[in-house]
């Protein structure tokens, strides 16, 4: 068995509201084992086969969209890639972590696309970009709220879904793996 996180965009803000211990239990439900939540912002740590992540995104964004009725963009990955967005983000110790963020991508962009999304975003704000495997990195400056650099203004341009995380959660979910794992 293999431990993955999955990370759903959009649950818990606006409209989307989703109790964790729901969720829980229709990743159990689907056969998911050792399930456990981490921050009630839609990340969640669960155990099955080994498997390319793209199938398990697609199986979990159904699940939610028939057991819940919402859409949300879901991608998976193991410890070794959350650990590398901390690791690879260029904007990592340049800014309070609560601003530094890693959009994880369902899919990877071209450089034509990211370039599009710089460009479209020159003039708009202070925000600074990078591309990474799968990842787009943000140093959103002096924060978050006010920025014009929206979820559905990258993923319009780079052409693919996605859902942020600030260092501090993305560091939360690799230290909780490791107790895990050290625990063994």
């Amino acid at each position: 068995m293999a431990r993955y996180v999955a990370l759903f965009g959009s649950i818990n803000v606006g409209g989307n509201r989703l109790k964790m211990v729901d969720l829980r239990s229709a990743f159990e439900a689907e056969g998911f084992s050792d399930v456990e939540t981490v921050v009630a912002s839609g990340n969640v740590l669960f155990n099955h086969d080994a498997r390319p992540t793209r199938g398990l995104e697609e199986k979990l964004a159904m699940m939610v969209g028939d057991r819940f009725d919402m859409t949300s963009a879901v991608v998976v990955r193991d410890r070794g890639e959350l650990a590398s967005a901390i690791a690879d983000n260029p904007f990592a110790g340049t800014n309070e972590d609560r601003f530094v963020h890693t959009m994880f991508l369902t899919d990877q962009p071209s450089e034509e696309q990211f370039d599009r999304l710089v460009g479209d975003h020159l003039g708009r704000g202070g925000e600074k970009l990078a591309l990474g495997k799968r990842m787009l990195f943000l140093d959103y400056g002096d924060g978050v709220a006010d920025s014009k650099l929206t979820g559905p203004f990258i993923e319009r341009r780079l052409g693919c879904k996605g859902t942020a995380r600030n260092m501090r959660s993305i560091a939360r979910i690799v230290a909780k793996l490791d107790e895990e794992e050290k625990a063994k």
